[in-house]
């Protein structure tokens, strides 16, 4: 083909991939204020829909766990693997705590603020509608040569040090600004499409599918650092994706097949060595020449979003409530901070047997470490917490289900021993820079 041919001024389709991509980076990436709130388009729309539907959000989230409850069961996912069947049978009782909350009726422990209120109200109910909107602005991102375009310009960076194909930068900064649950749908599609190996689409998700910006400012608020929110937030992308570089190269991770997933018509990156532009606008082009008419896109992006919410939901509320019981009421998660007791003594971070128990409490619910040291006197130790919380990408509330409902080849023990790998390398990257900021 010929640069004449390749040419994006001669594509009758350019005006797609402009028009189109742009709503899908203002819907991810762009803040702005609304109501005296400055956060992304898709933070906005769901606080505007939880707003307008009041209380009648709740029976909105009970029914998608109704539905995500029977899904398993009634598809016969619940046959394919050992921890499928589990979280199947989690699932009814996840159900059953939710149906307690919403119809107000059952023992108090699950009226706790601490527990049920929080579960529901905090994770449960914006992930139920984040992942439905969100996917219909996903079309957006990953449907109009979006993906192709950049990643023939960061493919040089992506492959050596990621491991993973150019296209992997947008799914990288969307998991990591939006959201974990966004992220893993971006990927799931990507990897059903060819555009991934399975060791690639492992690699996204266990290395950039963390937690939004949007709930970062809720830990800073939390911990309060929000008088340092720029150095906080580029400290925990850094000790994010540093950390990631480092996972890719070293088992459980770097064992993962390179297979595609079957039954995909494989979509390999072509490797580019000279003129990146005119290769970048013929990978756009031929995205935007495959690819059908819009509402054809959103409505499938919007289904996979949709049954993925359902499966997620009600492992949020059963894995969820059961790790916060337990990090309430018995020492499991003191004792496995001893794991963690000779690294922060040896790094010398304040108040060491407390850091050990917050280290280890994350692997529950990432939200929880913040709450234990929350009020410290030491800003090191509540920023080292802070960001270690977000870097450790795996927790069992959200994370773990949420993998386990793509088709992402990570098994529960993969996701346990990478959580403890990246506390580990996250604690060592962070501590340095908690007490260069904070010191």
């Amino acid at each position: 083909m010929s640069t004449a041919q390749s040419s994006p001024t001669n594509s009758r389709s350019l005006w797609k991939f402009f028009l189109y991509s742009s709503i899908g980076i203002v819907a991810f990436f762009v803040p702005f204020s609304l109501g005296g709130q400055s956060t992304i388009l898709l933070d906005h729309l769901v606080g505007w829909i939880e707003d307008t539907l009041g209380s009648g959000t709740k029976f909105l989230i009970y029914a998608m766990i109704v539905a995500g409850t029977v899904f398993p069961f009634v598809s016969g996912r619940w046959r394919k693997s050992t921890a499928r069947t589990i979280f199947a049978v989690l699932g009814v009782v996840g159900l059953a705590v939710a149906t307690m909350l919403v119809f107000n009726f059952g023992p108090s422990i699950v009226f706790d603020p601490a527990l049920g209120p929080f579960l529901f109200d905090k994770l449960v109910i914006p992930v139920g509608l984040l992942i439905p909107v969100g996917s219909i602005f996903l079309a957006f991102l990953i449907s109009f040569g979006l993906m192709e375009f950049v990643g023939v310009f960061v493919q040089p960076f992506m492959r050596p040090v990621f491991k993973t194909p150019g296209r992997s930068a947008i799914d990288a900064v969307a998991s990591f600004v939006g959201s974990y649950s966004l992220g893993l749908l971006i990927t799931n599609r990507v990897y059903h499409a060819g555009g991934y190996t399975a060791k690639e689409a492992a690699i996204v998700a266990a290395g950039f599918s963390t937690v939004s910006a949007t709930f970062m400012v809720v830990i800073a608020r939390t911990l309060e650092l929000m008088h340092v929110w720029s150095l906080y937030f580029f400290a925990t992308l850094v000790v994010t994706f540093a950390a990631s570089i480092i996972l890719v190269r070293i088992p459980p991770l770097s064992t993962v097949g390179d297979d595609y997933y079957p039954g995909c018509v494989p979509q390999p990156e072509e490797k580019v060595t000279s003129n990146r532009m005119s290769a970048a606008w013929r990978e756009a082009e031929k995205t935007l020449d495959a690819c059908p008419p819009i509402q054809n896109i959103v409505w499938q992006n919007f289904r996979d979003g949709m049954v993925m919410t359902m499966q997620i939901l009600p492992g949020i509320m059963s894995v969820g409530f059961i790790g916060l019981l337990v990090a309430k009421f018995t020492p499991v998660f003191k004792v496995l901070g001893l794991v963690f007791y000779p690294l922060v003594s040896l790094l010398q971070i304040p108040d060491p047997r407390l850091a050990s128990e917050a280290l280890a409490i994350g692997l529950a619910e990432l939200f929880l470490p913040a709450t234990l040291v929350a009020g410290h006197e030491s800003e090191v130790l509540r920023m080292i917490i802070a960001i270690v919380s977000v870097s450790q990408v795996f927790f069992f509330s959200s994370m773990i289900p949420a993998v386990l409902a793509t088709d992402i080849p990570l098994k529960v023990w993969h996701m346990v021993v990478m959580w403890f790998q990246r506390v580990v390398l996250s604690t060592v990257l962070a501590t340095p820079l908690a007490f260069l900021i904070s010191g």
